[in-house]
């Protein structure tokens, strides 16, 4: 009883998959995407700001990251500098 309602809880949503899917690609606009009709001007502008994007996003991600190692030193020079100020003294 346990498989079989496994088995219809996944075949449900991918038999409605496979049933939606059909008329979904056989809908046409006129070659034109979602924004409407693109043009050479569009794509030329849409590209420089992707060439652009990726830049700023490895220079945004390297100062997240520098500033996360300054903070990471920072934390082990303080348990550094509490370890030499207090030394275990063990032994006799």
């Amino acid at each position: 009883m346990r498989r079989i309602r496994l088995f219809i809880t996944f075949l449900a949503p991918v038999a409605a998959m496979l049933l939606l899917a059909d008329p979904a690609l056989a809908v046409t606009h006129g070659g034109q995407g979602l924004h409407g009709p693109t043009d050479d001007a569009g794509i030329t502008n849409v590209m420089f700001l992707l060439i652009g994007f990726f830049p700023v996003i490895i220079v945004v991600f390297s100062l997240i990251q520098s500033g996360l190692d300054h903070r990471k030193h920072a934390k082990w020079d303080k348990q550094k500098a509490a370890m030499d100020a207090n030394p275990v003294k063990g032994g006799w």
